[in-house]
């Protein structure tokens, strides 16, 4: 019998980033294995370079203390049968599969506890955020290990239902590329407005990564920073009447974190 303290089930870029993450952060490559039969080059070669175990399926014998899910969610009822052999009765599981909930998990795996969360690909750049809920069979020990776990990437806030974690994956899960189409549609118009595409693009990237390094530094609301560079009368005011007339922005993006809510519900099952 093997025992490692994490196994990482999945070797994407959520996973490779957590895998990074544990490994800068002083987690020896020997109490990690990784479970994925073809993970991408980057993650392959990074796997090789670390010295962390790889592993293409689940080998007799082999226990962890903490079992990190990083796959998709699809791909959730067909993976979790096989994973049985390496929980033991203090095994720790973590999920980052967004809709995939605490039920769907312990029924292929039994009472055992269970860490949902939700990161975000910032995460792969050590600026992500994520939302975590344990299920009541994860003791405090367990709970503050899982803080640790996901505090590599970034901030770790814990929420107090588990259902509130569907909220969390349309916000800040799906929330970078909301921001992405932010940058893509402010591009188009200083295009169309007669700068070059490729200049626009360039300003567009510049300003949006600018402005949520600001809001990151700052202490300052998002409101009051918008405030603090709006001029009565100016160029932004005149912009932003039109955003936020009859409250469209705000109207839009409360409709599309709704379906992201909705949809990962319906993954769910």
């Amino acid at each position: 019998m093997v025992s490692v303290q994490i196994v990482l089930v999945g070797a994407g870029n959520m996973g490779g980033a957590m895998m990074r993450g544990w490994l800068a952060s002083g987690i020896e490559p020997a109490n990690i294995a990784v479970i994925d039969p073809s993970p991408p080059p980057a993650m392959q070669e990074a796997i090789d370079q670390s010295g962390v175990r790889h592993i293409r399926q689940v080998p007799a014998g082999l226990t962890a203390s903490t079992v990190f899910l990083a796959i998709k969610p699809q791909m959730m009822k067909q993976v979790l049968p096989g994973l049985v052999p390496l929980f033991g009765p203090d095994t720790l599981c973590m999920s980052i599969a967004a809709g995939t909930t605490v039920a769907t998990m312990t029924a292929a795996l039994g009472d055992i506890a269970v860490v949902r969360a939700m990161p975000n690909t910032p995460a792969m750049v050590g600026r992500g955020i994520t939302a975590a809920w344990p299920n009541p069979k994860v003791s405090d020990a367990q709970r503050g290990f899982a803080n640790d776990l996901l505090r590599v990437t970034g901030p770790v806030e814990w929420v107090g239902e588990e259902n509130l974690i569907d909220a969390v994956t349309a916000l800040s899960g799906s929330g970078p590329a909301y921001v992405f189409y932010l940058a893509e549609c402010m591009a188009e118009a200083g295009h169309r407005a007669g700068l070059d595409r490729d200049l626009a693009m360039r300003l567009a990237r510049a300003t949006v990564a600018g402005a949520g390094e600001l809001l990151y530094r700052s202490e300052e609301p998002a409101a009051t920073l918008r405030t603090n560079v709006t001029s009565p009368g100016g160029t932004t005011a005149a912009a932003l009447e039109v955003l936020m007339r009859d409250d469209a922005m705000e109207v839009l993006l409360t409709e599309a974190v709704a379906a992201a809510k909705k949809r990962a519900g319906e993954l769910a099952g």
